[in-house]
């Protein structure tokens, strides 16, 4: 597990739970690993009580699955959870470009455009996939804040977990030099303002990974185990 510098004024507990999301998210702990309760206890120098605790709160988000007799296991990726968050972005970050085009600010943009510049810096570095999948969820939600829609992008966050370890792997395997061709066209969109662009990029862009991972899936062994 990765352990990361502990936030000020946070909890034992909340510490705990951030570093077991964010070794799932990020896929150090892989899906379908067995989790010991002691170890982890030792590991994050929290009582098994608060580990519990935190084991309930990620099986309620669908990332830990509690098996009675057989133990504590990282949840396999589940294809239903990816096609209900594709459903749902593909809907709500239509309506946020809109929005987009309509009115952004360009401070907002400029923003944007610095975060282009970085997925661009870490394209093609030898282990950098982590840092390129942070910066690619940044992007949009960097869209979402720029139309007051913060809230909705932590809502597509929270139905979006078994979707964002399936696009992490994916982009392992692929070359992420199309993602950021995408990512140019849509700033090309806002700044333009093609409101006739929208329905055919977000095709391409929310959709359009999601029928190439099913070749993915078929052709690397690696990737099935990893999937319900």
């Amino acid at each position: 597990m990765i352990f990361y510098e502990k936030k000020q004024k946070e909890t034992g507990k909340e510490y705990a739970y951030r570093v077991l999301k964010g070794n799932i998210m990020s896929l150090e702990l892989k899906p379908g690993e067995l989790l010991s309760e002691s170890d982890l206890s030792e590991k994050l120098n929290i009582s098994r009580t608060p580990i519990r605790e935190i084991i309930m709160i990620l099986k309620g988000e669908h990332l830990i699955e509690v098996k009675p007799q057989a133990g504590t296991y990282v949840s396999l990726i589940d294809r239903e959870l990816i096609d209900e968050a594709i459903f749902m972005r593909k809907l709500l970050e239509k309506g946020v470009l809109e929005e987009a085009c309509i009115e952004f600010s360009e401070e907002m943009f400029m923003e944007l455009e610095k975060n282009l510049f970085a997925q661009k810096l870490v394209l093609n570095k030898d282990c950098q996939e982590n840092e390129f999948h942070n910066l690619d969820k940044e992007f949009h939600r960097l869209i979402f804040i720029g139309c007051n829609k913060i809230n909705i992008w932590e809502s597509i966050m929270k139905i979006s977990t078994h979707y964002n370890r399936m696009r992490l792997l994916s982009e392992r395997k692929i070359d992420k030099a199309l993602i950021v061709k995408q990512h140019e066209e849509m700033l090309s969109i806002i700044k333009n303002k093609e409101l006739n662009k929208i329905d055919e990029y977000i095709e391409k862009h929310i959709v359009g990974p999601s029928k190439e991972w099913n070749k993915l899936i078929n052709d690397n062994e690696e990737i099935r185990r990893y999937l319900k």
